[in-house]
């Protein structure tokens, strides 16, 4: 574990091949059996100790081969290349579950690493929609679902969550692809969430 204290807070999404309302975080079975994710996070504000984090991204893309809380995912890591060498290990260390702090906790259910890559990054947060795409590699987008009175419709306390502490608000993707490491998703129409978050440690 990292002697020196971290600190991220900033924007999260997330999207899948479940459909809306995704089974798999309130630790039901997935939707079609396997679940494939991929989560994007924006630093706002971030350090580890006196090295600056802010403005970096950081993406995982999971294959879980069974219900998420009962069989080791398989999971690569992707850093933004404007994160120098310095930044690039902090990130590498946080996110990988060796510093502490909530990512040790989802980094627990990780069985095989399949990669760790830096890439150029393009995360946008707009109003109620949220994408990501890394070239020949990621394209997503998510929008959020509208509510009673065009309201966002919101998730909160579950158990498996990205960003504990924050209420989760439900989107359907308007488009996930994804191909790396011998695995090529295409889905659309189905599950995403989006809210802040926060993290520290050790």
């Amino acid at each position: 574990m990292l002697a020196d204290k971290w600190n991220l807070s900033g924007s999260y999404f997330e999207t899948c091949n479940c459909e809306v309302g995704c089974p798999c975080v309130f630790l039901g079975p997935p939707s079609t059996g396997d679940c494939t994710v991929l989560v994007a996070w924006h630093i706002d504000k971030g350090n580890l100790g006196g090295l600056d984090l802010n403005g970096l991204n950081v993406a995982l893309a999971v294959h879980s081969p069974g219900h998420m809380a009962k069989v080791k995912w398989d999971a690569a890591l992707y850093l933004d290349a404007k994160a120098g060498e310095a930044q690039r290990n902090a990130l590498t260390q946080i996110f990988g579950g060796q510093a502490g702090g909530h990512p040790a906790a989802l980094g627990a259910f990780i069985g095989r690493v399949l990669g760790v890559k830096a890439v150029e990054f393009n995360y946008s947060a707009n109003g109620k929609k949220r994408s990501l795409n890394i070239p020949n590699i990621v394209d997503a987008e998510i929008e959020a679902i509208q509510g009673q009175g065009g309201s966002d419709v919101t998730i909160s306390n579950h158990p498996l969550a990205v960003a504990p502490g924050e209420s989760a608000i439900v989107s359907r993707s308007k488009r996930l692809s994804y191909h790396d490491h011998g695995m090529e998703w295409k889905v659309s129409e189905k599950n995403g969430f989006y809210s802040p978050f926060a993290y520290n440690g050790p």
